[in-house]
This record gives structure tokens, sequence and C-alpha cells, in this order.
């Protein structure tokens, strides 16, 4: 059996037999898939000693996990192999061509058998660096729980991307930054000595007692937090409306005509999650080997859950705001570790946008040929799918470069103001419930309930 083969019998989820799913069907897996990631991310692992990753609650989110869990690999098998692949391909290292159904086949093969690597890769680190402590004898029960908890995201994301809305990787992150963000803005209640006590932690109840008691300071922080959020909220809607629109009309149907958007964040939000989630496995892997090694690495080096030192720490972040409200000044190290945070996340956005685009059929040839399969034709040029795909390239290119430029941006200067949570992640929730509403108007506008359509 040859190598193509063996890919071709990894297995994998169902594809629908329908060529279109009915609202209520995907509708009906969202809601399984969601239920399902919600109920593992709250099974613990049994024969689990001590969690050295629970303090990570930002990396956490990116990851769409829950450390301690048996999902605590969360997304990021599959984030690396994507990213990986993705590099190695628009390298050349590996010469697959994805502008073909049997090169997208082969890519999507050797992409899921990577993923299967790294599931068990990761499950290994995880417990034998010391980052989910086993109890003594327990090394290898953790390992295979954790394995079978990477599995089930891995299926989980399959069947939401075939039966239901979307990627089923966005919509773990939306779901995690979503309870993470209810919680900072409105927890009033925690746990202290194993017991569940009244403790205003959100931003809003911290905000009204600040207020009550002349805290300037606590009232300060509380609201710079969720003036930010909001704010971020307010631009990423806005920047989700910039779009540039080719105008198109129907060869049969003289008179009639659409215009195809193209948005100004062309590769969606893709970009900044694999450029969040290769910062989130480096700090990771940095904490990993400091707990193994007992010292810090060139990696990084850490003071509790925030970086100190080394790559961790440059290419992360630290909340300017809340430094400028509590100490009156912002010290010239943290600028200058914004700016290369600024600059990672720019970078990388970028590549990842145009890496994604090639490989995911949303380049110029690809969308040349959906337009003339679709019955339409740009007035004034003659149907000829060169001609189309030339035009459009005047359009894809420079749109997936300075969108991924431009939701780096975003995404990283997000984390350096501070929000209820990391800039990033509500960045990706927005973005991603966006999507989803986009989504389900343009493919249902008509199979829905009437009073939800109206909604939408």
């Amino acid at each position: 059996m040859s190598f193509k083969d063996f890919l071709k019998n990894l297995p994998e989820v169902r594809t629908p037999l329908e060529k279109k799913l009915s609202f209520n069907t995907k509708l009906k897996w969202t809601i399984i898939i969601l239920v399902a990631f919600f109920v593992l991310s709250n099974i613990f692992v049994y024969g689990l000693a001590g969690n050295a990753l629970q303090e990570f609650e930002t990396l956490a989110m990116i990851l769409g996990t829950n450390f301690g869990s048996i999902i605590s690999l969360g997304i990021g098998p599959i984030v690396m192999a994507s990213i990986i692949l993705q590099l190695l391909v628009g390298s050349k290292i590996i010469n697959i061509d994805t502008s073909t159904e049997e090169g997208k086949k082969y890519f999507q093969g050797i992409q899921k058998l990577m993923v299967f690597f790294f599931v068990i890769f990761e499950a290994l680190v995880y417990v034998l660096l010391k980052g989910l402590r086993a109890a003594p004898g327990y090394e290898w029960i953790v390992i295979i729980q954790l394995i079978l908890g990477g599995l089930a995201i891995v299926f989980m994301d399959e069947i939401s991307s075939k039966w239901g809305f979307g990627s089923g990787v966005s919509l773990f992150i939306a779901a995690g930054v979503s309870e993470r963000l209810f919680k900072q803005a409105f927890q009033f209640i925690g746990k202290e000595g194993g017991q569940t006590v009244i403790s205003l932690s959100g931003r809003i109840p911290v905000l009204i007692k600040s207020i009550i008691e002349g805290n300037t300071v606590g009232a300060a922080l509380a609201a710079a937090a969720l003036v930010v959020t909001v704010i971020i909220f307010l631009v990423v809607v806005w920047a989700q409306s910039l779009k540039v629109e080719v105008p198109l009309s129907f060869d049969r149907l003289r008179g009639y005509g659409i215009k195809w958007p193209l948005q100004f964040f062309y590769a969606s939000v893709i970009p900044v999650i694999l450029a969040a989630a290769l910062i989130a496995n480096l700090q990771l892997f940095a904490r990993l080997a400091e707990n193994y090694l007992g010292h810090a690495t060139i990696l990084g080096g850490f003071s509790g859950s925030q970086a100190v030192s080394g790559l961790a720490f440059w290419l992360g972040s630290t909340n300017l705001v809340h430094m400028l409200i509590t100490t009156g000044g912002i010290a010239g190290k943290y600028l200058l570790q914004g700016a290369t945070h600024i600059l990672f996340f720019m970078i990388f956005s970028t590549i990842f946008a145009v890496f994604w685009v090639k490989t995911s059929g949303m380049d110029a040839e690809s969308q040349a040929k959906n337009i003339l399969s679709s019955g339409l034709q740009i007035p004034g040029f003659r149907r000829d799918e060169r001609v189309l795909e030339s035009i459009l390239k005047r359009y894809v290119l420079p749109l997936t470069i300075m969108g991924g430029a431009a939701i780096g941006l975003l995404a990283s200067a997000a984390d350096l103001l501070g929000a209820l949570v990391s800039g990033t992640a509500i960045l990706l929730a927005i973005m991603i419930f966006y999507q989803f509403y986009q989504n389900i108007a343009q493919q249902h506008a008509v199979d829905m309930h009437p009073a939800l359509r109206k909604f939408i």
C-alpha cells in the first residue's frame, strides 16, 4: 500500500451525502459539539497530582482548553500541524500542488497524520516535563487520557466543519473566551479554602465597589478594562465591514448582476489564531522546560504566570494601561517588548494569511473558477478564466497582505492595552462570532425559523 493510499484510509468523519445541509441539522450538531466541549472541559484527568499550567488562563483560551481536564491538549495539535505544514509547503520544502483536488486531499491527509503525531507528542511532553504532574505510577494512565481527549477534539472539529456551521477550532476558542469574558465582567463568587464565598472579582462589581469606597485607582483599572473591551469590539465590527466589491453579471440573464465581496480581512481570523497559538505554544514549552530543568532557558523564564525573560518575554505582552495607572509611567523595557510583540504579530499574521489563502482555495485562480461555475462574469470582459483570474489578482493578494498585517496589529495592540480577557482572545471571539453570523445569514436566509430569520 502506497503512502497516499495510507493517508486515504486514516479515520475520518463521514461527509454528509446532501450537497447542502439544512439550518436545523447544522444547528443540532453545533449545539451537540458545544455541549460536549463544555462537558469534557469539566472532566478532570484521573491520577493527576499537580497542575503547573492552571495559571496560564490566556494560553488556555487561545488553545481552546482547560488545563487539567481530559481535553488539556485543546486545539494545540491541530494548530501546530497546520502551522508546520503550511510553512513547509509555502517554502517548497514539501512540494504539494494545492490548486488541484488531488493535491488538496494529499495536503489534508498529511495534516491529519501530523495532528495525530502532535496529539501523542504533546501528551507525552505535558506529563514527562511535569506540566501536568501525574501521581507515582499513573504517568501512562494520564498520558492515555490526554491522547483520548486530544483525539476527541480532533474529531469534534471535523464534525463541526462537515456537519455544523463552521470550524470547530473557531467554535472552541469562541466558547472558551465567552465563558471567561462573562466571568471577568460579572463574577462575584469564588472559592477560599474549598468554600464558596462572596468574592467581587468581576470588573463591573469591582467598579461599583471602588466608586462607593472612593478607591480611584481600583475604579480606574476596572473602568479602563471595560472601556478598552468596548473600543476593541467597535473597531473590529467596523473593520469587518470594509470590503472591495467586484461587479458581476449573469451571462445568460442580461441586466441582472451582483457584487462579489472581498473582505478587507480576506483570510478572516485564521492568521491571528495561528500567530497567537505559536506564541502560546512557545510560552507553554518554555514553562515546561523551566519546570523540568529547574531553571530558565533561552525560551523563557517565568515569575508566576508572567514571562520575565527569554523569547517568551520579548514575544509576549504586558498590560501597559494597567502599568500607567498604577505606577504613573511605562518602563522602556516594556515599550520595547510591546514593539517586538506588535512586529511578531504583524509579520506572522501576514505570512499565515498568504499561506492560508493559497492552501484553502481562496486564491485568485480558485475564486475565478467558482465565479465562472456559478454562471457569472465581469461586465465588459470576455468569459475567460485567465482574464478573470488576472483581474482578481489585483485585489486578492493586496487584501491578503494588508488584512493579515492589520489584524496582527489590531490583536497585538489589544493585548498591550488590556481588556476583560486577553486582547487577542477577545478579538478572536468577536471575529469568530461575526463570521458565524455571516455564514448563517448567507447560507440559511430561507430555511431558518421566521423569528430567527427576522433577527438575523
